[in-house]
């Protein structure tokens, strides 16, 4: 019996591609795995009204981590024939299954680990090093929304100035799903040689849910007297890392604001090929690069596999194999230290397969 049992769940379009090039590195690697394959993303709505079926998460109850690909993230409606004809009248509205993943498993953590590899010409400066800790499981992203304001809302001071007919959505943060998230970057800091820790809010317009948050940042603090610690507002903070990513380290905040600082960090160590994420809970994990299903490219292996095959390396050290995991992460730096493979984002010709092969060639 294989030592580790991975759920593999590519999803949709080159979410295929991607995953395929990593398990070329996984495997050159000698990880003592089974990978078990699991169905989720837009297919599985078309065909069952359901992206994330229960069987699949089934197999991921019964398995240690998951490697996921990509899927179809943007808001489809039932409506559109072509895509969806057998769900027709049925009420079904699709909802990207990664977002409920997360919830339904309690993955609290998304870690974003954004690092400019030297050689890479996409790097916005070189020796950039930010890990990006994003709640995954509320704020703005509970999907709780309200296609016209309910009537009870009206009691609300302010609200008199709103129309009925506008949109609304709430955001939660509680006190405990706060305290979580700041400790695991604390923690991670502590274990990896960071020295910094930046909590990332807009405390100022968002008062009530963002003080919830800074009082879970302030409270965890003490704890880590060996760390320093700041706060940002969100906007600020694109500005500063723009200005000076050198001076940041371990960034921690809510759902969105993650969402939306991360890709600005990923953007500066190279954009969607490099980009590579895990979202992590107390007994599981999936590990994913961060980029869409690009169906146009689908098939094609013509995208940039790196992402995913970082995120094999970050579920390599998830599961306790820091050697392999360093082994991988060593020889992904030296094809793009050496430059003589490059898939097309980075100036050259080289296609999914033949950057993973060349990573499979330096282990």
């Amino acid at each position: 019996m294989a030592k580790y049992r991975i759920a593999w769940m590519p999803g949709d379009g080159t979410g295929v591609d991607v995953l395929d090039a990593a398990k070329i590195v996984l495997d050159r690697i000698d990880l003592d795995a089974e990978y078990i394959p699991a169905d989720i993303g837009w297919t599985f709505w078309c065909q069952e009204g359901n992206p994330l079926p229960q069987r699949t998460l089934d197999i991921m109850k019964a398995t240690d981590c998951a490697m996921f690909g990509a899927i179809t993230s943007k808001g489809k409606d039932v409506a559109d024939k072509e895509l969806a004809p057998d769900l027709q009248g049925k009420g079904f509205v699709y909802r990207s299954p990664i977002v409920n993943m997360r919830q339904l498993l309690d993955l609290y953590i998304c870690l974003r680990p954004c690092k400019a590899y030297p050689g890479n010409p996409l790097n916005y400066k070189d020796n950039i090093d930010l890990v990006i800790f994003r709640e995954n499981t509320e704020g703005l992203y509970i999907g709780v929304e309200y296609a016209q304001v309910p009537e009870p809302f009206y009691a609300v001071k302010g609200m008199e100035r709103i129309p009925r007919d506008a949109a609304i959505s709430l955001r939660a943060i509680t006190p405990g799903s706060s305290e979580r998230i700041v400790r695991a970057a604390f923690k991670y800091a502590q274990e990896h040689g960071y020295s910094r820790v930046t909590a990332i809010h807009k405390a100022n317009v968002i008062r009530q849910t963002d003080a919830v948050f800074m009082e879970a940042a302030r409270k965890v603090r003490p704890e880590f007297p060996q760390i320093a610690f700041d706060d940002a507002n969100v906007d600020a903070m694109g500005m500063w890392l723009l200005k000076n990513p050198l001076n940041y380290q371990v960034l921690v905040t809510t759902n969105l604001f993650g969402d939306i600082i991360s890709d600005l960090c990923s953007q500066m160590v190279g954009g969607l090929g490099f980009g590579c994420s895990g979202n992590i809970g107390a007994k599981y994990a999936v590990f994913e690069p961060t980029h869409g299903s690009a169906p146009k490219y689908a098939g094609q292996y013509k995208v940039n596999p790196l992402a995913a095959i970082l995120a094999g390396r970050m579920m390599l050290e998830w599961l306790g194999e820091t050697e392999k995991a360093a082994q991988l992460e060593g020889a992904v730096a030296a094809v793009i230290a050496e430059g003589r493979v490059r898939t097309y984002d980075m100036g050259g010709s080289a296609g999914t397969l033949d950057m993973a092969r060349a990573v499979a060639d330096r282990l």
